[in-house]
């Protein structure tokens, strides 16, 4: 059996993979981090699989190709899975990549987000909402999708599932949107509370939006049936035309060009911290931090399942808050 070609073990790795319930393209992505190190290795059967390959490997995405630690360790992991499949399938006597450890990512962090403050989100907002269309996507409806991303956190693929069915405005006491299951990150159906003061917004755009039954409202994801749209274009767009009306605001030249200089609505500021697209969700939780909300329902809002990634991750203290949280201190 281990004499097999690798590629009949991969088929049924894929099979095992698609019977777990996996999205389709979890499982394309992972075959194909499997079989560009197979390729790499030149492995033609299992029994030639071998741990300082795989290592050569990783070495290799680094410094040939300029690949993160981050998506070295995503490599990685595809092949670990792979191979402690082969294992307990006893298609092979021993997993040869067991002793494989995933490296510290935070040392090599290519795109760290930032979370956006409550005036550079108005502002956002604001000039999205009478801007041009931008991947096709027009000004209002960027400025809605920002709301619904900011005020639940959810992701760009759930985001692109959303129709007008899945907003409920029956509930007096709180709105809600549902994303389904197959569209959910963790493949569970997730109903989200809506802040009360986005709902009437919600309700006026779709009125005027009047879209029908089924219809996306935000065609931005190819895996909802949509187009893949660069969403990050998107808000990179808005927020280098904030800050240029924010600019212009200036009293005096030299306020100006302090205003242009400085990390208020910068894409990517001087620290490298980006606020792309997906900076809307640690902005959700962030903000989650700032209303004191404990951090177990920090997590639940979140939907995580590691209260590390919340905490550690997605939730960011500023310096002010730093200062705020010492100088709350009883007096000595």
């Amino acid at each position: 059996e281990m004499k097999k070609p690798i590629a009949g073990h991969l088929d049924g790795f894929v099979k095992s993979l698609k019977s777990r319930n996996n999205t389709s393209r979890y499982i394309n992505d992972t075959e194909a981090k499997i079989l560009r190190c197979v390729e790499f290795c030149r492995w033609k059967s299992p029994s030639q699989i071998r741990a300082n390959d795989v290592e050569q490997f990783l070495v290799s995405l680094r410094e040939e190709h300029g690949c993160s630690i981050e998506t070295g360790n995503h490599y990685l992991r595809a092949i670990k899975s792979f191979c402690r499949w082969l294992y307990l399938n006893k298609r092979l006597l021993e997993n040869p990549v067991q002793s494989l450890k995933l490296l510290n990512n935070r040392i090599d962090r290519r795109h760290d987000r930032r979370a956006l403050t409550p005036e550079e989100f108005q502002l956002l907002i604001n000039t999205a909402e009478t801007g041009p269309p931008i991947e096709g996507i027009l000004g209002i409806d960027r400025a809605i999708l920002y709301l619904i991303a900011s005020f639940t956190g959810l992701r760009k693929g759930e985001l692109g599932s959303l129709t007008k069915e899945s907003f409920n405005f029956d509930n007096e006491k709180c709105a809600t949107v549902t994303v389904d299951a197959c569209y959910s990150k963790h493949r569970r159906q997730d109903i989200i509370p809506l802040h009360s003061s986005i709902v009437q917004k919600l309700k006026d755009w779709l009125a005027m939006k009047n879209p029908q039954v089924n219809e996306l409202l935000f065609p931005i994801s190819h895996r909802c049936g949509g187009v893949e749209r660069k969403t990050s274009k998107m808000v990179c767009f808005d927020l280098t035309a904030a800050k240029t009306f924010w600019a212009a605001e200036s009293e005096t030249p030299d306020e100006e060009k302090q205003r242009l200089e400085s990390d208020f609505l910068q894409y990517l500021n001087k620290k490298g911290l980006f606020a792309d697209f997906h900076c809307l969700r640690h902005t959700f939780i962030t903000n989650l931090g700032r209303a004191k909300v404990s951090p177990k329902t920090a997590q639940s809002l979140a939907r995580h399942s590691d209260i590390s990634l919340t905490m550690n991750i997605y939730t960011h203290i500023d310096q002010q808050e730093q200062i705020d949280a010492i100088n709350s201190l009883p007096d000595w």
